[in-house]
């Protein structure tokens, strides 16, 4: 690679065209605006878009060898470290693990709320809303988490080009405002408003930049970091439930909900001053989404893959409290004790996936999620729902079941948050990272918006009876994890050795 020095003359233009041309490195392939000065370049990150790319490619165009074949990892290092010294990523330090850390304390607010929603929905419909129906009251909680998807469209852009601190500030405010008026709702409308608009927007504004900071500071350890930065989501499920429980016989709700929203302010303090970004934003950036990324078959594949698993996901999470207490073997106090073995189970399950997913892929390690979670859907909370608890062993059964399944459904279930980020992030650039993750979670969102009603309607049709919402969550992981299979194939083929 050349760098004559021409000074300002037109043949300067043609150098750089040529220093686009000389790049061997098909997962860093860039290109240089003839506007733009060197020491500007973005190179395309080591992003599996490009390693998708490349097996067309190399099909195409073999190695000197004659053989076809991918560029690793450490040619893709090399080339990155050669190219542009900006765009290495430090893969941990002081700076990078601090944003980790403060991601942890945005998720354990943002995620950590949304992991609880079974147990406030468990209240309010035994309380102050105990006059509506499970659909009706379900709408709440669906607005909640549609709108906690449905703004990063607009948000994700915006962290791309301005960053997240006044993202961070603003959804802080939100969520901190939420918890504290909740304790003063009384009609159906307040809850509306108060937990579902304005929680679902919090959440939003916090969460989406909270993990595409992570991406900025971590590249070969990724999945390990973000991992680690949204099992606060896991912690937060497990210490809001348990604090509800114990301090609402005690104090009531709106002194419960207070407490909560104390631990929150801490939170948010800390994801404000911990929380930054790394990268510059690409050159001439817009704020506006830009749809065509679906033409991307393996991205559009994904997309659909994780929009049946939120659609699967959040009807464990919003009723699986209601469902042991519907049962009679398992008391209220207990229901609460159950989402906090869920989360448990998920806090566990967010780090390890991920770590795993480093050494033997991010599609890899998240189809075996998946596949985890369909079985234990269909071996342990569909006999659980069947099982009447007045015949012999009924009772034991059922309450074993349930206890096996909030834990191990828990662990498999993590990941599907916590790996959805990298394996987003394997199909596209970083400095477009936050754009194509929000993207994605703007189409998901519609599926929360209607899965919880959804299983309300389920529920109400039955008679009260949960066997088909079992049926209809494992159905959803079934296609979820045809999608996932089939986006990965598009990547790398059918071959189940290949790292992707």
């Amino acid at each position: 690679m050349s760098h004559e020095h021409n000074g300002s003359t037109p043949g300067h233009l043609v150098e750089r065209n040529k220093l686009t041309r000389a790049n061997t490195f098909p997962s860093v392939e860039f290109t240089i605006p003839p506007s733009d000065p060197p020491e500007q370049l973005v190179a395309r990150c080591h992003s599996h878009q490009t390693r998708c790319n490349d097996v067309q490619a190399r099909e195409k165009s073999p190695d000197d060898d004659g053989q076809p074949r991918l560029s690793n990892d450490a040619e893709s290092q090399i080339g990155v470290a050669a190219h542009d010294d900006e765009v290495t990523y430090p893969e941990g330090g002081r700076e990078a693990w601090l944003v980790v850390l403060g991601s942890f304390f945005g998720t354990m607010v943002a995620f950590g709320m949304m992991n609880t929603i079974g147990i406030f929905h468990q209240y309010v419909s035994e309380h102050q809303l105990k006059g509506y129906n499970e659909s009706t009251i379900g709408w709440i909680f669906s607005v909640y988490v549609f709108l906690a998807f449905f703004c990063g469209i607009q948000i994700g852009p915006i962290f791309d080009a301005r960053g997240p601190k006044m993202l961070i500030v603003a959804g802080s405010v939100f969520m901190c405002a939420s918890m504290l008026l909740l304790g003063l709702c009384t009609q159906y409308w307040h809850f509306m408003l108060v937990f579902g608009v304005l929680g679902g927007i919090g959440t939003s504004l916090i969460f989406t930049p909270a993990i595409s900071a992570v991406s900025h500071f971590f590249l070969e350890k990724r999945g390990n970091a973000t991992g680690i930065a949204v099992a606060g989501g896991s912690v937060g499920g497990v210490i809001f439930p348990l604090t509800l429980q114990r301090l609402l016989p005690r104090v009531g709700f709106a002194w419960a909900t207070r407490v909560v929203g104390f631990i929150f302010v801490f939170c948010c303090t800390m994801a404000i001053i911990l929380i930054r970004s790394r990268l510059p934003p690409k050159p001439g950036q817009t704020v506006m989404p830009d749809l065509r990324i679906f033409r991307h078959r393996s991205y559009l594949l994904l997309t659909v893959g994780i929009y049946f698993m939120e659609w699967a996901l959040f009807v464990p999470i919003a009723y699986l409290a209601s469902f042991a207490t519907s049962t009679g073997v398992l008391t209220p106090a207990f229901s609460y004790q159950l989402i906090a073995i869920m989360n448990a189970g998920s806090c566990i399950g967010r780090w390890a996936p991920g770590y795993i997913a480093d050494k033997l892929g991010r599609f890899n390690s998240m189809i075996g999620a998946l596949a985890l979670c369909t079985a234990t859907t269909l071996t342990l909370w569909l006999p659980a729902s069947i099982l009447k608890p007045d015949s012999a062993g009924g009772a034991t059964t059922i309450k074993a079941l349930a206890i096996a399944y909030a834990l191990i459904f828990g662990f498999a279930s993590g990941s599907n948050i916590s790996l959805t980020p990298v394996c987003v992030g394997q199909l596209c650039e970083t400095n477009e990272y936050g754009r194509y993750y929000a993207t994605c979670y703007t189409i998901v969102s519609f599926g929360t918006l209607t899965g919880i009603p959804i299983a309300g309607s389920l529920i109400q049709a039955t008679g009260g009876h949960y066997w088909a919402v079992v049926v209809w969550t494992l159905l959803c992981y079934i296609v979820s994890l045809g999608c996932f299979i089939w986006s990965r194939a598009c990547c790398v083929g059918w071959k189940l050795g290949v790292k992707f």
